[in-house]
C-alpha cells in the first residue's frame, strides 16, 4: 500500500464518500443475507476496536428485533463456552490476530461465520463460512465503508429494510451538504447512544481519536449523567447519535457545553462525524490514510 503523491487522507476522502453506493450494495446480498444466524439462535459476535463497536450495534439490533440472545466481545475478552449456536467474526482485513486465534480455537466446535474485507485473508479458509465485501475494503488504515457496510448488511439481515434505505438517502443528503465548520474545532468530544448507537458512539470518539490524535469519550446516552457529564464546558462538543434522553440538551447546555444532534439515521450521522474527523486531521497537519502508531491490521508476534 502507497500514499505517495496523494494529499493527506485522500484514501480516507474517497472511501467515506462511498458509503452510500457500497451501502446500498450490501443490502442487496439478500443470500449472504441468508448467512448469518437466523431467529432463534443464540450468537455471539467478535471482533477488534471498529468490528467491536460494529458488533455492539448489530447486537443491540438483533436483540430488539426478536431473534434471540445475542452478545459483542472484543476477540481477545470473549466467553464462548455459553452454549451460542454461531459465532460471527467481522474483520476488515481477516488476519487480526486475536480473530485468528479465537477462531482457531472454537472451530469444529462451534460454527463460524466471517463477515470479511479481503476475500484473500487467512480467515476465510478458517471459517464454516464466508460473507466477503470486497467492494467495501479499504486502503486507508482508519476504516470508515467496511465497518459500515457491514454494518449495513447485518440490519438488513434483520429485515429492517426501511431503516436501510433511510439510511442511504440521509447519508446521501449529509454528504451533498456542508458541515458546520465549528464541529471540527472544539476543545474536547464525547458520544454518546442508546440502544444499538451505543455501538455508533464509541466507534466515533474512535474516529476522532485516530484519525485527530483528539481527546475523545463516549458513553452510553443516560449513563453520561452519572458522572462524566462533569466534563462537559464551554468549547466542548457531546454529540448524541440518535434520540436523546428527555432533559439531556439542557443540562449540556448549561454547563456551557455545546450538545450536537441532527434528525438523520444514525448511520448516516456517523459518515458526518467521519467527515468531521477528516477534516479535523487534515487541518492539524496530519494524515489519517497514516495515524500515529497504527498499522491497518494488527498483526501480534508469536
Amino acid at each position: 500500500m502507497t500514499h505517495q503523491n496523494l494529499a493527506p487522507g485522500a484514501h480516507m476522502r474517497a472511501e467515506l464518500l462511498s458509503q452510500p453506493a457500497t451501502w446500498a450494495r450490501a443490502a442487496e446480498m439478500r443470500d449472504e443475507q441468508k448467512v448469518l444466524p437466523a431467529a432463534g439462535k443464540r450468537v455471539a459476535v467478535v471482533g477488534c476496536g471498529t468490528s467491536w463497536f460494529m458488533a455492539q450495534s448489530y447486537a443491540a439490533l438483533r436483540e430488539t428485533a426478536g431473534f434471540g440472545v445475542t452478545d459483542a466481545y472484543a476477540a481477545s475478552e470473549a466467553f464462548l463456552d455459553r452454549d451460542y449456536d454461531a459465532v460471527i467474526a467481522l474483520t476488515r482485513s481477516g488476519t487480526t490476530s486475536e480473530v485468528l486465534e479465537i477462531t482457531e480455537q472454537i472451530k469444529g466446535k462451534i460454527p463460524v461465520i466471517g463477515i470479511i474485507g479481503d476475500p484473500t485473508s487467512p480467515l476465510v479458509g478458517l471459517v464454516d463460512d464466508a460473507v466477503l465485501l470486497p467492494f467495501a475494503d479499504e486502503k486507508s488504515v482508519v476504516q470508515t465503508r467496511f465497518a459500515t457496510t457491514a454494518l449495513t448488511l447485518m440490519r438488513a439481515s434483520l429485515g429492517l429494510d426501511s431503516d436501510v434505505a433511510r439510511s442511504i438517502a440521509d447519508a446521501e443528503a449529509v454528504l451533498a451538504s456542508t458541515d458546520d465548520e465549528t464541529l471540527a474545532t472544539a476543545d474536547q468530544y464525547t458520544f454518546l447512544g442508546r440502544n444499538w448507537t451505543i455501538g455508533l458512539a464509541h466507534e466515533a470518539a474512535l474516529k476522532m481519536r485516530e484519525s485527530s490524535q483528539s481527546w475523545t469519550e463516549s458513553y452510553p446516552s443516560m449513563d453520561y449523567r452519572h458522572g462524566p457529564i462533569a466534563i462537559a464546558a464551554p468549547g466542548r462538543i457531546t454529540w448524541q447519535f440518535g434520540v436523546a434522553p428527555e432533559g439531556l440538551a439542557g443540562q449540556v447546555e448549561a454547563t456551557g457545553g455545546r450538545f450536537v444532534q441532527h434528525d438523520v439515521d444514525p448511520l448516516a450521522d456517523l459518515v458526518r462525524l467521519h467527515r468531521v474527523a477528516l477534516e479535523r486531521s487534515v487541518g492539524k497537519g496530519l494524515d489519517p490514510d497514516q495515524p500515529r502508531n497504527l498499522s491497518r491490521s494488527v498483526i501480534l508476534e508469536a
